[in-house]
């Protein structure tokens, strides 16, 4: 990994109720990128905080809590770069670069190559943005827990998780809510012998209790944590008395609809 990338500082803006917006700076640079403004206000207070210059916006779907704040800041910064699903194009009309899966975006004054990744299931034309250890997957994997299912199809969605789960344990994962406690809970009644799900329960209480993000996790900590990352169990499976991953996923994807936290 580049110097350049190690100096990257990527810095969580709430927005909302429990959205979080990501902003990648480095300390030399005079930009910054954004993933996924719903709100414009948070970030032109950090950017005039932080004085930098906005240079492109990440969009991974086109739901309005991740896209609710480009035309405030593209009035701001007119030539900033707009990056999103080209499958959604229609929705996020403003988009200045559509990218599909393959599609190579290339953030020269960080030094960041960002390849795009296929997430249907929470939207059809979801994606997401990896360049190693860097993920940016919006509302398809949370912590302990994934988007729920609007538009795609179970099949969809876990086939989008399988890809993730693939990428190396170091992966940093930047999803977009702080559902983490809620999903822990839920996580906690499908799995309550597993240990290291509880003692990860207690650190991101721990941590929002100092009103800190649990976020952003890492693959290797979600494997061992997330119901819907371990479906291939066959404990869970038969837990459940479900003989296909994609049967317990869905299984479990529709126990979370209704579960009260």
């Amino acid at each position: 990994m580049s110097k350049e990338k190690l100096k990257l500082t990527i810095s969580p803006l709430a927005a909302f109720e429990d959205n979080y917006i990501w902003c990648l700076c480095q300390p030399d640079s005079p930009f910054c990128v954004v993933v996924d403004p719903g709100d414009a206000k948070p970030v032109l207070q950090f950017l005039q905080q932080q004085q930098k210059t906005l240079y492109a916006i990440l969009i991974t779907h086109h739901h309005h809590d991740h896209t609710g704040g480009i035309a405030e800041l593209q009035q701001v910064w007119p030539d900033v770069r707009i990056i999103g699903p080209a499958a959604e194009q229609h929705a996020v009309k403003l988009l200045t670069e559509p990218v599909w899966q393959h599609d190579t975006v290339t953030l020269s004054p960080f030094d960041l190559r960002f390849q795009v990744i296929d997430l249907p299931g929470h939207t059809l034309g979801h994606i997401g943005f990896y360049s190693e250890p860097y993920l940016f997957c919006g509302d398809t994997l949370f912590s302990a827990g994934c988007g729920r299912l609007f538009e795609g199809t179970a099949e969809q969605l876990y086939q989008s998780l399988q890809k993730l789960a693939t990428l190396p344990g170091d992966t940093i994962v930047y999803c977009t809510h702080e559902y983490t406690l809620a999903n822990l809970q839920f996580a906690l009644t499908v799995e309550p012998e597993n240990q290291t799900l509880q003692a990860y329960q207690q650190s991101c209480q721990h941590l929002r209790q100092q009103n800190k993000p649990t976020l952003p996790t890492d693959i290797a900590t979600e494997r061992q944590v997330n119901p819907f990352l371990r479906c291939e169990n066959k404990v869970l499976q038969q837990r459940y008395q479900q003989d296909s991953a994609v049967g317990l996923f869905r299984t479990l994807r529709s126990m979370k609809d209704r579960f009260k936290s």
